[in-house]
């Protein structure tokens, strides 16, 4: 069993998904014609527009504090610190550049999951329902694949992976404060409890409320770290790029140069950004868009992808590349480097405000992985209190277990099930890549013409298949 998920482990992580997220970025980002650098403005005003009524829908912000919450997760403390070890300064630049393309496949999902969204009429406080499993069930036509989709969603995203971020922070925990794994395992459960049992519209509340905050606090902390080592940045800036592209010798313990730059900025940029994965459109299917267009939702989602790379991943960068505790290749990596480095610039609080951002990231990120689950389990069609309420209960064992354990086997088995699941994404939007592009197209041309856009399903007979006319008319 073990050689056959380090046999897909390998094919899909070492050729498939490393390729193919690329690729699809690259292709969206052509045919949308660079649309997440001309129109950035776009995912401001997508986001900052005031939500439009509609008791089953959840504010654009409230969605893209949600997905923020996953996408913001240990990759962004501990993954660039292992980027930047195994190779070296240019893999941040990479990094940048699977995100610059990565915001143009996040737009595609997340339009397509607003496209084809459906209403939940199981409670009062049900909200729309939708995601990848969704737009491949009515858009292709294949609810055998959406249902794989599913379950793959859930294995991963909301079991698994909630113990590896429970694990991080019962480790930070032990390193920082001394609090043993079990009490911090059952502490993380009480206040995930708390959380999920509300739903998806409780964690959209808490994640309004916290994602803001914990962000902010780390962006000031990397400021201050800036702002202390100025003179320096231009200087740290170029080097990055010039490492990228080979333009200076690599530090010494990088083998591979401009290749190990590029293949672990790619791979660290993929992970923590989540572009292409099929998650976050799970939660971007729950907003009520403003402007009322599928199109509107696509923008604020690659937001989401801007501020996680290119902005909180830089900060961790900075903060490592402008210590005196950095080696490139040496035996210090991941979250210690991360510690270590802070502790260079501000002293014994580092390692502390380091095992903070751990627990507010990895936390939300539990909270945020549930929500996509959650849908997953709707399009299942047991999306019932009693088929709710086992998840949650499972999420809640899962979390005291990954405190507890080390996780690495049935980590690897979540990494196969994610490898499936992105690359039944991929061939979905790109499949549907031209409903993609129409939208756009249509959501540009009312801009152009001074009007606010509006999309009604009834003006194209060609996307009519799969969408609702109540929510789209």
């Amino acid at each position: 069993m073990t050689a056959i998920i380090d046999f897909l482990n390998t094919v899909f992580w070492s050729y498939i998904l490393i390729y193919g997220l690329l690729a699809v970025g690259v292709y969206f980002t052509i045919r949308l014609r660079f649309q997440q650098i001309l129109h950035f403005g776009e995912m401001i005003r997508s986001i900052s527009a005031a939500p439009e009524t509609d008791r089953q829908g959840i504010s654009p912000f409230q969605a893209l504090c949600t997905s923020l919450a996953s996408r913001v997760g240990t990759g962004n403390i501990a993954g660039v610190a292992v980027a930047l070890v195994l190779g070296g300064p240019g893999a941040i630049f990479w990094m940048w550049m699977v995100a610059l393309v990565g915001m143009a496949t996040a737009y595609s999902e997340s339009t397509l999951a607003q496209l084809y969204k459906v209403r939940d009429t199981s409670s009062a406080d049900a909200v729309y329902r939708g995601g990848p499993a969704f737009y491949i069930a009515r858009g292709l036509g294949l609810p055998w694949l959406g249902g794989i989709f599913s379950i793959c969603l859930i294995l991963s995203f909301g079991l698994v992976f909630n113990a590896v971020q429970a694990n991080s922070i019962a480790d930070a925990m032990v390193g920082a404060f001394g609090i043993p794994k079990l009490v911090t395992g059952l502490g993380l459960a009480a206040l995930t409890a708390i959380v999920i049992f509300g739903g998806i519209r409780q964690i959209a509340v808490v994640a309004e409320k916290v994602v803001p905050f914990m962000a902010g606090v780390y962006l000031l902390v990397a400021l201050i770290v800036v702002a202390m080592n100025l003179g320096e940045v231009p200087t740290m800036l170029w080097h990055i790029i010039a490492n990228a592209f080979g333009l200076v010798e690599a530090a010494g313990g990088i083998t591979g140069g401009v290749m190990a730059a590029m293949l672990n900025g790619v791979k660290r940029g993929l992970f923590s950004n989540e572009a292409g994965m099929g998650s976050a459109p799970n939660i971007a299917a729950a907003a009520t868009p403003n402007p009322h267009h599928p199109s509107s939702q696509g923008f604020v989602q690659a937001f989401g992808v801007f501020i996680d790379t290119i902005l909180i991943c830089t900060c961790t960068a900075l903060m490592i590349l402008l210590s005196g505790v950095y080696v490139p290749g040496g035996e210090l990596t991941g979250t210690q480097l991360t510690q270590s480095a802070l502790a260079d610039h501000i002293g014994v609080i580092g390692p502390w405000f380091v095992a903070v951002a751990i627990f507010f990231f990895a936390f939300t990120s539990i909270i945020g992985n549930y929500a996509y689950s959650e849908m997953a389990l709707a399009f299942l069609g047991v999306g019932n209190r009693a088929g709710l309420t086992t998840l949650r209960l499972l999420v809640l064992v899962m979390v005291i277990w990954g405190a507890l354990q080390a996780v690495t086997t049935v980590f690897d088995l979540a990494d196969a099930s994610m490898g499936l699941m992105a690359t039944i994404n991929l061939i979905a939007i790109m499949a549907l890549s031209g409903t993609v592009v129409a939208l756009t197209r249509n959501y540009f041309e009312q801009r152009k013409a001074g009007a606010v856009p509006r999309f009604h399903v009834k003006d194209h007979p060609g996307m009519a298949k799969g969408v609702d006319p109540e929510i789209w008319n």
